[in-house]
């Protein structure tokens, strides 16, 4: 089924592309949560008059990813844990955990956002991508550590 997309989908394509899905995810996905419509003349030409806008926003969007990757460039995350004998985090510190404390100091960040390949389950430091445009992705620290007992 041939669709427009009205929304930057990662693994489809950028706002506007025409590109050619299964039925049941454009019916079932897609369209209903109004990420895509059906491609038809009709809606192309529409699309067409509305490019010049479409790509004013994807110009803008850019330039507050760009700033925004400026100011979080560098940040550093303390994320405390309970830890068990060997320095092992009973639990783990997952993408939610770090969009958290990211939104903690003031960043507007989507757990999506953040690129982790695995839940951190150690103490540590560690480097983590985050993913705010497509061609933005400044690396942050995140400092995992034992949470302090209080008698």
């Amino acid at each position: 089924m041939k669709i427009i997309l009205k929304e930057t989908i990662e693994s489809l394509g950028t706002v506007g592309d025409e590109v050619n899905v299964a039925k049941g995810y454009a019916r079932n996905y897609l369209i209903p949560k109004k990420m895509a419509i059906v491609a038809t003349p009709k809606t192309a030409r529409i699309l067409d008059q509305q490019r010049a806008q479409v790509q004013q926003q994807l110009v803008k969007e850019q330039t507050r990813a760009e700033k925004l990757g400026e100011e979080i460039r560098g940040a550093v995350c303390t994320i405390a844990g309970k830890v068990s004998e060997g320095d092992r985090l009973y639990g783990s510190v997952s993408t939610r955990d770090v969009a958290e404390q990211l939104k903690t100091q003031g960043f507007d960040i989507d757990k999506k956002m953040v690129m982790l390949s695995e839940p951190i389950k150690a103490l540590g430091s560690y480097i983590v991508p985050i993913r705010l445009h497509s061609e933005i992705t400044p690396e942050i620290t995140v400092n995992v550590v034992a949470e302090q007992e209080t008698p």
